[in-house]
């Protein structure tokens, strides 16, 4: 029955995400109001969030007592709905004013939908994250604030008189004059609780991480490295926006943006499925060296770019020989700035594995020269204590016959 209703919250996203599309087509050049980028973008967008919903009934069928499966579902279809509802009210608003009913009330219910999504993808996954349960007690009034923005505050909004959020031009046809001061409340704790009750939860889920040990921290880890990864790629979001840098007509931040935002869904579905969960490790190690690396390469590039530049300008004013020199030097540069960013990597964050490699290295060499069958023995031991740390070691020796 849950594995039915699972894949059937799927399915209505995936309907939503249709309609949605095919109101982006209708609009044509009239401008969503919830608009990101171009139209391409934003039907890129819309279908790339689907994987909220995909992860969802992944976790809901295969483990339907966690809820972070059916929470990734409501945030899914929410999503969608928010996006089909404004397309919906801009073909009846702006684009054929008149043409379809409910215009106004697909614009209110879509000021109501985008609070719950946003609790259910974020601050109650990042309490709940990975096992379904708060890290502790104490946690329980910032859960029990969630919940009320992601029930309570929907009210609010969808009987709160005055201009839509998307429509500033259109009043809320659903608004109740009589509880106008009561709907005011409940908008304002909203708009006042949301930023900080996201904020605790990523300190939740920080301390969480901290306490971990086992199959339970390497869940973590993938939550963690999304985050830093997204964090450390917000200022060159911000530079790229900024510079307008296009590829195949979509701006390039608009893209790097959606591929962060879909790479949460995809570590949490890889973390709690366990779906090569021991990779993480791998995973931060190549993207810590390989960042380090095209930020190293970069700046010998355009160093090297500038300096003969102007070391060659008294002799050319062609800049391409500058231009050569630089990329050849950053090829030749590539293999030894590798190795070596390799083994400070290794040294500085994974020291035990670093350790282990080089006194199995050791260990090599002196086998080549050992020729006391019970020294090697002995020595062998010694090598499997401190690099694979068992709680016992025996090594026994067919005898010669």
């Amino acid at each position: 029955m849950r594995r039915r209703l699972a894949w059937s919250l799927w399915a209505l996203a995936v309907g939503l995400a249709v309609t949605s599309l095919g109101f982006l087509a209708l609009n044509g050049t009239t401008e969503r109001p919830d608009a990101i980028g171009s139209p391409t973008f934003d039907a890129l967008f819309g279908v790339a969030f689907l994987l909220f919903s995909t992860v969802g009934a992944l976790i809901a069928s295969r483990q339907p007592r966690n809820p972070i499966g059916w929470l990734f579902l409501l945030a899914g279809v929410g999503a969608t709905s928010e996006d089909a509802l404004l397309g919906w009210a801009t073909y009846a608003l702006d684009t054929a004013p008149g043409s379809l009913p409910g215009g106004a009330i697909a614009g209110v219910v879509a000021d109501v939908v985008w609070l719950p999504t946003l609790v259910c993808s974020t601050s109650l996954v990042f309490l709940l994250f990975p096992d379904g349960r708060l890290p502790s007690r104490r946690w329980r009034p910032l859960a029990a604030v969630a919940i009320a923005l992601a029930t309570v505050g929907p009210l609010g909004t969808l009987l709160a008189p005055g201009a839509l959020h998307f429509f500033p031009s259109i009043d809320n046809p659903l608004a109740v004059e009589s509880l106008a001061s009561l709907t005011r409340r409940i908008v304002d704790f909203a708009d006042g609780a949301i930023t900080p009750t996201a904020v605790l939860s990523i300190v939740a889920l920080g301390l969480r991480f901290r306490r971990s040990s086992g199959d339970e921290r390497l869940q973590l880890k993938w939550i963690v490295y999304v985050g830093a990864v997204s964090a450390t790629a917000l200022p060159f979001l911000i530079v790229l926006s900024e510079l307008g840098v296009e590829l195949a007509g979509i701006r390039l931040s608009d893209l790097l943006f959606a591929v962060a935002s879909a790479s949460l869904p995809v570590a949490v579905g890889m973390a709690i499925l366990r779906r090569r969960l021991y990779d993480i490790d791998v995973v931060v190690k190549r993207t810590l060296v390989y960042g380090v690396l095209t930020a190293t390469l970069v700046g010998t590039y355009l160093g090297s770019v500038l300096v003969l530049g102007l070391a060659l300008s008294p002799l050319t004013e062609d800049s391409k020989l500058a231009v050569a020199a630089s990329t050849l030097a950053v090829a030749a540069l590539f293999r030894r700035a590798r190795a070596r960013i390799q083994a400070v990597v290794d040294r500085r964050f994974y020291r035990r594995s670093y350790d282990a490699s080089r006194t199995l290295e050791a260990f090599t060499g002196r086998l080549r020269d050992e020729l006391d069958l019970e020294a090697l023995g002995s020595d062998l031991r010694g090598v499997v204590r401190e690099t694979m740390q068992p709680a016992h070691v025996s090594l026994w020796l067919r005898s010669g016959r």
